[in-house]
């Protein structure tokens, strides 16, 4: 028989694994059999078998003709999350005005850990952006959206990014901490990021941070994403910085707590 630390020390185990195979999902529709699961997480298949069950049985996987696929629990409780989900309804409305302006695919992301996570995204008919999605992540040193959220971050957590492995995504990807510093610096004065195919080739985006409230500290980032040339890019950053500016004063007026009739 278990003792009680074993059993909470294989409860532990058991919820671990079932995250990690979790993770293994990369898009909304990706579906995987359960040989594939086994072997990308390094579980045995028995065991992962039961942990797809106990999955399914929750509602975090569902099981289809092609095999499992993420559920709808986890969208119910992602939803649920309030600072991404209170910034994504005040932003998209924006993200949308800054979409049909620029004709150019809009996103919306914070700041999760060390990385950027999508929130929104709002897609264009003549211009595709597969390497991005919602609930996607992206490294903060190759993306605008990184730079500029990290621009306005406290020094500890830029140090600690810098100070870590800065991934070269393209040959173009900038992974000297002294020249991020520098671009970050820049980023800082003008309040606008640029990725010329930093992150993917043959693409530039345009960021601006998103700030809770003008004076406060930064929330997030908006951005809008096309074809490459800085030249190109350069031109879409008025209407990315008045797009963040707003959204910014916007935020700000929604935490502001109703004004008392005098009596």
């Amino acid at each position: 028989m278990l003792r009680p630390a074993e059993q909470d020390a294989g409860s532990a185990s058991s919820l671990s694994r079932g995250l990690a195979l979790l993770d293994l999902f990369t898009s909304p529709d990706q579906v995987l059999s359960i040989s594939e699961l086994a072997r990308r997480s390094g579980v045995p298949k028995s065991t992962t078998h039961r942990l797809v069950l106990d999955l399914i049985a929750w509602g975090a996987l569902e099981r289809g003709p092609g095999g499992i696929s993420l559920g709808v629990r986890l969208f119910e409780l992602g939803s649920l999350v309030p600072s991404s989900n209170t910034l994504r309804e005040l932003a998209l409305p924006f993200a949308h005005n800054l979409n049909e302006v620029t004709k150019l695919t809009s996103n919306i992301a914070i700041r999760e850990g060390s990385e950027v996570l999508y929130i929104e995204k709002i897609t264009t008919r003549t211009l595709k952006v597969p390497h991005s999605r919602v609930g996607g992540r992206a490294r903060m040193h190759a993306t605008a959206l990184g730079k500029a959220i990290l621009a306005f971050s406290d020094k500890d957590f830029v140090d600690s990014v810098l100070g870590g492995t800065l991934l070269q995504q393209t040959e173009k990807t900038i992974t000297d901490p002294a020249k991020l510093r520098t671009e970050l610096s820049r980023v800082r004065q003008e309040r606008v990021a640029y990725d010329v195919e930093e992150s993917r080739l043959g693409l530039f985006c345009v960021s601006a941070p998103v700030f809770n409230g003008q004076g406060g500290p930064v929330a997030g980032a908006i951005s809008v994403t096309g074809a490459t040339e800085l030249a190109i890019a350069k031109r879409y950053a008025p209407a990315v910085l008045a797009t963040a500016m707003a959204l910014s004063t916007a935020i700000g007026s929604a935490k502001r707590p109703p004004r008392r009739n005098a009596s």
